[in-house]
């Protein structure tokens, strides 16, 4: 609103642009009406251009101000958009040691953690839609009925995690991201971009069902 508001306080400004004035042409002698004869249609030549200035420039702040209004309509918090910090509070999560955090019944949407230390941090049943993990060290994290659909677990240490019963739907899993000797019992991997090795790896401990989307993990791992 202060932006739109110094645009109008600019654009009122323009607007008011002293007209020209015309110089009276008093009753003189041939030899003194000639100069001033010209000088007035001078006046007129270069007052249209000036005109024309005026109205372009009283146009540009008529859209400008119009699009600023129209964008004031539409505004979103910023603490929720995509950032360093995330949306969780002010607290920043980005390259952060969260180990042992409780984040366990949080709305975290599109948090970002990447390349925290979340070492036996609690994420139990959390909603973490589009969260970034990436590069991040999840050692023995609790991720237990937690809603990962579209996460980013690119390069991630996920090993010693317990991912039973969550939801992965979407997630990104590539680069050296490791799953060992993690618990993904009802775990769903539907859409989840696997290695061949890990999706080996991973068949092999897969069991059970996915409470929230009754698909089975063998299923969504494509286990022979």
């Amino acid at each position: 609103m202060a932006i739109s508001l110094n645009i109008l306080s600019l654009c009122s400004s323009s607007s008011l642009t002293s007209k020209p004035h015309h110089n009276r042409i008093r009753a003189s002698s041939p030899t003194h009406l000639a100069p001033f004869t010209l000088n007035f249609k001078q006046q007129q030549q270069q007052s249209s251009p000036q005109k024309l200035t005026l109205s372009v420039a009283e146009s540009v702040c008529g859209a400008t101000l119009a699009a600023l209004i129209s964008a004031s309509l539409f505004f979103v918090d910023p603490a929720l958009a995509f950032k360093g910090g995330g949306p969780y509070g002010q607290e920043v999560t980005r390259g952060q040691d969260l180990s042992g955090r409780d984040f366990s019944g949080k709305t975290l949407i599109k948090q970002d953690f990447k390349t925290s230390i979340l070492r036996q941090a609690n994420f139990k049943g959390a909603k973490l839609l589009g969260a970034s993990f990436f590069d991040a060290d999840l050692t023995g994290a609790d991720l237990s009925d937690a809603d990962l659909r579209s996460a980013d677990f690119s390069l991630a240490n996920v090993t010693k995690a317990n991912l039973s019963n969550a939801n992965l739907e979407g997630a990104l899993a590539t680069g050296n991201t490791s799953f060992k000797g993690s618990n993904i019992t009802g775990a769903d991997f539907t859409d989840v971009p696997l290695r061949d090795d890990q999706r080996e790896y991973l068949c092999k401990v897969a069991d059970g069902v996915n409470p929230t989307t009754g698909n089975t993990t063998r299923d969504t791992l494509l286990c022979n």
